[in-house]
């Protein structure tokens, strides 16, 4: 895994896809099984997350339009 800040809140991540896969494993399972102190904005926040990366993750296989610089 490599973390490379891109700007003061953005980090750009690399991964390998196992570790990827354990990172969401994870995540799913706190969303799906959270103890009751584990604050419902963090559970909204993992939610949100795995939104997105479910959507990025159907996004891999189109092709990507051409961006003109």
């Amino acid at each position: 895994m490599e973390l490379e800040r891109i700007r003061p809140l953005v980090l750009r991540g690399t991964f390998h896809a196992y570790e990827l896969a354990a990172l969401v494993a994870a995540a799913r399972y706190v969303v799906e099984s959270a103890p009751a102190e584990v604050p419902a904005e963090a559970v909204d926040q993992l939610n949100r997350l795995l939104a997105d990366y479910d959507q990025q993750l159907s996004n891999l296989g189109r092709p990507q339009p051409e961006r003109h610089h």
